[in-house]
C-alpha cells in the first residue's frame, strides 16, 4: 500500500527552527519518532509509512540535523534545549493530549529524559539502542561495585563499544573528518556491516553537516551525567528493544532498569544498531502492540502472548507468554518436557501419534500453567505434518520454540534389517526433525522474532554400535542436521539444540524393535532392556530440565547423562577407542 503523504512545517523550537513531518489523521493517537545520530527524520521513513496508516506520524529533524536549524556551541545541544525542542514539537502537533514517544540511538536518550523529566506528555514510550545516560552511569557502577568476572566483562564490553564517544571528546578532528569526506565510508559501513543500503533520503545528502554539527550533543552531555548520573525514573509505560547484535550499545545495559521503570517490556531482536532501517516491520508492530495495549484495544491471541512474554515482572516466569510445540509428547521425554516448559509459564501444543496421550499431556499441563493443546500428528507424514504446522499458526500463533522429540528404537545385526526397518526409522527420527525443523523455522523466520528450535538426538549420535546401525545412523544425522541449521538460522535470532540423552528410563524400550529375533525372543529382550533402563533410574523429568536450560541459555549440543557426556568427550577425545568399542559384543 503506498504511505499516506507527508507534510512539513516548520516549528520554533528554543531559540531554532525545526523542521517537522506529519503523516496520518490528525485525529488519531499521535506517534513521535525521533531520530539519532547521524540521521535525520527519513531513518524512520519505513517504520513511519506503516505506523500512518493506524497513527498520526509525527517526526522533525532535531537541532543540529537535516532541515532544521544548526546553532553554534556546544552549549545549545544540552538536555535542557532538546526537551524545549520537543515540547515545542509536541504543542504544535498534538496540543493538550499525550503522545505515544519512539527513539532510535540518540533520539531514544533524548525520549529518556523526556520520559522522566515530562512523564505527563506520553502515553507509552519504545527505546531503541540508546540508554538513559543516567541509567547506563548507575549500571556501570553497580557492575564496577562488584568486580566479578562478569561483571568486568559487561562492563569492559560497554567501555569498548563506546570509543567513538571518547574520540567525539578530541576537538576539532571529528569535525574536520566529517566534512573531509567520512560521511561515503560511513554509507558503506552500513552497508556491509548492518545489511543497510543507502536509498534516498538515508543516509542524507546533509549527512557531513549534520554530524559535524551533532558532535556537540556527545561533548554537551555524555561525561557530564555520566560523572554525576541522576536518579532518572518513569511511569511512563515502556517497551525496549534490544538489538542483541548492535555494535555500539550492549544488551546487558538493561540489567537492573525495571528498578527504574516499573511498567518495563523487553523486546530482544536479532538486528544491529540501525533496526529501524534492517526491520522496520517488526518495529513498526511492535510499537502498534505496545500502544494498543497500553491504550486497552483488541489484541489477537499472538499479540497478547507477545505483550505478555515481553513483560517483565518480579513474578514473571522463564517462558511466559511463549508458545512451545513438542512433539512425542504422548508419554516419556516429550511429556515431561511440555510440563517442564509449562512450569515455566509456556503454553503448550502437545502433538503424538497417540492422540489420547497427547490430550492427557495437555492436561497435565494445564494443571501447573496455561491451557494445553493436543494435537494428533504423524511426524513422517510431510502433508500431515504441514497440516499440522499451519493449524497451529492459525489457531495459536507462531510457536517461540519446537521440541522435535518424536522418536522410535530399533535393534539388531545391519544385516538383519530390512530396507523397510531402514525407511521407518529414517522417517520418524530424521524426516520427523526435517518436517518440524523446516515448517516452523519457516514460520519463526517470516515473523522475524527470532525463536528456538531443539532436536532430540541421542547419545547413539557420537557412539558407534554394531547392534544400532539404523538408530544410531538417524541419530547422528539428526545431530549434524542441527549443528547446519544453528549455523544457517543463528543470523535470524532463531537458536538451534541437539538433546543427546543417553540410558533414559522411558518406554521406548517397550516399543523398539528388535529385528532379527522371532515374535518370543523379541518381546525377552524388551523386557530385558526395560529392565536394563529401570535399574538405571534416570527419568526424564532430568532431561526435560536440560531441554528448558539449553533454550534458555541456547547451548548447541547438550549431552544429558553422565555416560553420554562420557561418549561425548571420547568420541571427540579418542575416537579410536570408541571404535574398539562398537566392536564388542554386549548382547
Amino acid at each position: 500500500m503506498t504511505p499516506p503523504p507527508v507534510s512539513r512545517r516548520r516549528v520554533r523550537g528554543d531559540g531554532v527552527d525545526l523542521a517537522v513531518y506529519e503523516q496520518g489523521d490528525r485525529s488519531r493517537p499521535t506517534v513521535l519518532l525521533v531520530h539519532g545520530y547521524p540521521d535525520t527524520h527519513a531513518v524512520w521513513d519505513e517504520v513511519a509509512g506503516r505506523l500512518a496508516e493506524r497513527f498520526h506520524v509525527v517526526r522533525y529533524d532535531v537541532r543540529g540535523a537535516g532541515a532544521s536549524s544548526r546553532p553554534f556551541g556546544r552549549k545549545r545541544y544540552t538536555f535542557d534545549y532538546l526537551m524545549a525542542d520537543m515540547a515545542a514539537v509536541l504543542d504544535a502537533t498534538a496540543p493538550e493530549r499525550k503522545v505515544h514517544l519512539v527513539g532510535h540511538d540518540w533520539g531514544s536518550i533524548q525520549a529518556w529524559e523526556a520520559a522522566c523529566t515530562m512523564p505527563d506528555r506520553f502515553a507509552s514510550f519504545t527505546s531503541m539502542s540508546g540508554p538513559c545516560l543516567d541509567h547506563v552511569a548507575h549500571w556501570m557502577r553497580r557492575n564496577l561495585a562488584r568486580p566479578t568476572p562478569a561483571n568486568l566483562r559487561r562492563a569492559a564490553g560497554q567501555g569498548a563499544r563506546s570509543w567513538y564517544i571518547y574520540f567525539f571528546q578530541t576537538p576539532l578532528l571529528p569535525e574536520l573528518l566529517w566534512r573531509a569526506g567520512m560521511a561515503k565510508p560511513f554509507t558503506k559501513a552500513l552497508e556491509l556491516g548492518e545489511g543497510v543500503p543507502s536509498r534516498a533520503g538515508h543516509p542524507a545528502r546533509t549527512m557531513a553537516r549534520d554530524a559535524a554539527a551533532g558532535v556537540a550533543l556527545y561533548r554537551a552531555n555524555m561525561l557530564q551525567r555520566l560523572r554525576r548520573p541522576r536518579d532518572r525514573r518513569t511511569d511512563v509505560p515502556t517497551q525496549v528493544i534490544v538489538p542483541t547484535k548492535d555494535l555500539f550499545v550492549s544488551p546487558h545495559l538493561v540489567g537492573g532498569l525495571a528498578g527504574r521503570v516499573p511498567n518495563l517490556s523487553l523486546r530482544p531482536i536479532a538486528a544491529g544498531h540501525w533496526v529501524p532501517r534492517s526491520h522496520p516491520d517488526v518495529v513498526a508492530r511492535w510499537i502498534t502492540e505496545h500502544i494498543t495495549g497500553v491504550r486497552g484495544g483488541p489484541l489477537s491471541a499472538t499479540e497478547s502472548r507477545a505483550l505478555d512474554r515481553a513483560r517483565v515482572a518480579g513474578d514473571r516466569r522463564t517462558f511466559e507468554g511463549s508458545l512451545v510445540v513438542v512433539t512425542g509428547a504422548g508419554s516419556g521425554i516429550g511429556r515431561e518436557t511440555a510440563l517442564a516448559f509449562a512450569e515455566q509459564g509456556a503454553e503448550v501444543v502437545a502433538a503424538d501419534l497417540d492422540l489420547a496421550t497427547a490430550q492427557r499431556t495437555a492436561e497435565l499441563a494445564g494443571l501447573v500453567g496455561p491451557p494445553g493443546h493436543a494435537f494428533r500428528v504423524d511426524v513422517s507424514d510431510p502433508a500431515a505434518m504441514e497440516d499440522f504446522a499451519k493449524s497451529v499458526m492459525h489457531e495459536h500463533g507462531v510457536p517461540d520454540v519446537v521440541v522435535n522429540n518424536a522418536g522410535i528404537g530399533m535393534a539388531g545385526a545391519f544385516l538383519d534389517h530390512t530396507a523397510e526397518d531402514w525407511q521407518k526409522v529414517l522417517d520418524v527420527n530424521l524426516w520427523g526433525v526435517v518436517h518440524g525443523s523446516r515448517l516452523f523455522a519457516k514460520q519463526m523466520v517470516e515473523r522475524g522474532q527470532g525463536g528456538h528450535i531443539v532436536n532430540t538426538a541421542s547419545a547413539a549420535a557420537f557412539t558407534p554400535s554394531r547392534t544400532l546401525p539404523a538408530y544410531a545412523t538417524s541419530k547422528a544425522a539428526v545431530l549434524m542436521l542441527t549443528e547446519c541449521l544453528r549455523a544457517e538460522l543463528n543470523g535470524k535470532g532463531i537458536g538451534v539444540s541437539a538433546i543427546c540423552p543417553g540410558i533414559v528410563n522411558t518406554n521406548i524400550t517397550r516399543t523398539s524393535r528388535f529385528v532379527g529375533q522371532g515374535q518370543d525372543e523379541e518381546a525377552r529382550s524388551r523386557r530385558r532392556a526395560a529392565r536394563a533402563y529401570a535399574r538405571r533410574n534416570y527419568g526424564p523429568e532430568r532431561v526435560a530440565e536440560q531441554i528448558v536450560t539449553a533454550v534458555r541459555t541456547d547451548r548447541a549440543v547438550v549431552p544429558v547423562t553422565p555416560e553420554a557426556r562420557l561418549s561425548y568427550l571420547a568420541s571427540r577425545a579418542a575416537p579410536g577407542v570408541m571404535r574398539l568399542l562398537a566392536k564388542l559384543d554386549v548382547g
